[in-house]
């Protein structure tokens, strides 16, 4: 029974806009010439592309931008494997790359059966290490295709690649659900979105189309919160839609909008690239991450001790799953009262990390103290004790 009262309260969480009363984006920092691929760094830094500039620019809160790496190779979509590394969907180099720990650039895709890559557009890593990434023309004219399609692919973490899909017209954003059991990719001139099944080697089945956009632009990036809805950029902003293909909600950004990423500690603020300038928004959801440690599922449900701890405001909570299912992590206070319901939805098997930035359901900011935190999954209920300094 609590696996169906759980499954509801997540199914109708997703059917809600995260988007609060009046709330509206905020410039925070311009004047590039065309801006893509948004990606927030810890300790506390964003990155942006610039494609045309062929520079990748860093932006830290209270201290503006500066170049992080130029050449880039016209880099567009921006990720994090799962050791951290900095991966690059390079337009101007026709491939994937990624950046090691000492600065070093390699090749990780640049060829198909002996032909080059057209453009790698954007790309989103998987738990078990294998990047998947789509490959439109837009950074070449006709006369350097090779291929004589355009790709959805697979990155194998051995290295195989695996063309997966070429069935849309200019295949562009990507990003898996939550518990990774289907994968988005708009066709952006058409400004549709489709989803596929993930089967268990990584390949797609059961095409289908999501949604279809309206009005003048193109369908970009894309990302999910841990509710499952999905954000699209598009004519005008930011689409947003329930995990049912339902639109809940656009939030309305100035220029050509491209891109899209979660960022801060809680992963609360959306970072969205458009024409020259980047702009954010603080939402009622909580962004996805790819879990570094899933690896291979655990034997028991687990819940780890959050951290840091004592903490003011922001803190982190890891727990563990052997098996796909629902989960509720909540906050209590000391007299037993439910202060804020943290993250609830279906999730697959492995650790998983949400954040809680001391407040409750309203948004308001709660005082310091003891709390507890509980997770509920199938019918085990494990509880932890974390303490916030004011």
């Amino acid at each position: 029974m609590l696996l169906i009262i759980v499954t509801a309260l997540s199914q109708q969480a997703g059917a809600q806009s995260p988007v609060p009363p009046g709330a509206a984006v905020e410039r925070v920092t311009g004047g590039y010439q065309f801006t893509e691929g948004p990606l927030w760094r810890e300790p506390g830094y964003l990155l942006f592309s610039d494609i045309p500039a062929n520079t990748v620019y860093k932006w830290t809160p209270g201290n503006g931008s500066e170049i992080y790496l130029k050449p880039s190779g016209n880099s567009n979509g921006l990720a994090e494997d799962l050791q951290g590394r900095f991966l690059l969907a390079q337009h101007g180099n026709r491939r994937v790359a990624r950046i090691e720990a000492d600065g070093t650039e390699i090749s990780l895709a640049s060829h198909y059966e002996g032909k080059r890559l057209n453009s790698p557009n954007d790309l989103t890593v998987k738990s078990d290490g294998s990047v998947y990434f789509t490959d439109p023309p837009y950074g070449i004219n006709s006369s350097q295709e090779e291929l004589g399609f355009y790709g959805i692919y697979r990155l194998g973490a051995d290295g195989v690649l695996t063309l997966l899909d070429n069935s849309l017209t200019r295949p562009n954003g990507i990003v898996f659900s939550p518990d990774e059991a289907v994968l988005y990719v708009n066709d952006s001139q058409n400004r549709k979105i489709y989803v596929w099944d993930v089967g268990g080697d990584g390949l797609l089945s059961g095409k289908r189309l999501f949604a279809t956009m309206t009005g003048s632009g193109s369908a970009d990036g894309m990302k999910v919160d841990v509710s499952g809805r999905l954000y699209s950029t598009g004519p005008g902003g930011v689409w947003i839609y329930a995990p049912d293909g339902t639109l809940l909600d656009r939030i309305d950004v100035p220029g050509q909008t491209t891109n899209l990423n979660w960022g801060e500690p809680d992963r609360k603020t959306l970072y969205i690239t458009s024409g020259a300038n980047v702009y954010s928004i603080r939402l009622d959801a909580a962004g996805t991450r790819v879990n570094r440690a899933r690896t291979i599922a655990p034997e028991r449900i687990v819940l780890f001790n959050n951290y840091p701890n004592p903490f003011n405001p922001h803190t982190t909570i890891d727990f563990e799953l052997p098996e796909r299912s629902a989960a509720v992590i909540e906050i209590f206070d000391l007299r037993g009262t439910r202060v804020k319901t943290v993250a609830k939805g279906v999730f697959s098997p492995g650790r998983h990390s949400v954040s809680w930035d001391a407040t409750d359901d309203r948004g308001h900011r709660v005082p310091g103290g003891v709390y507890f935190v509980r997770l509920s999954a199938g019918t085990e209920i494990l509880m932890g004790k974390m303490v916030l300094v004011r």
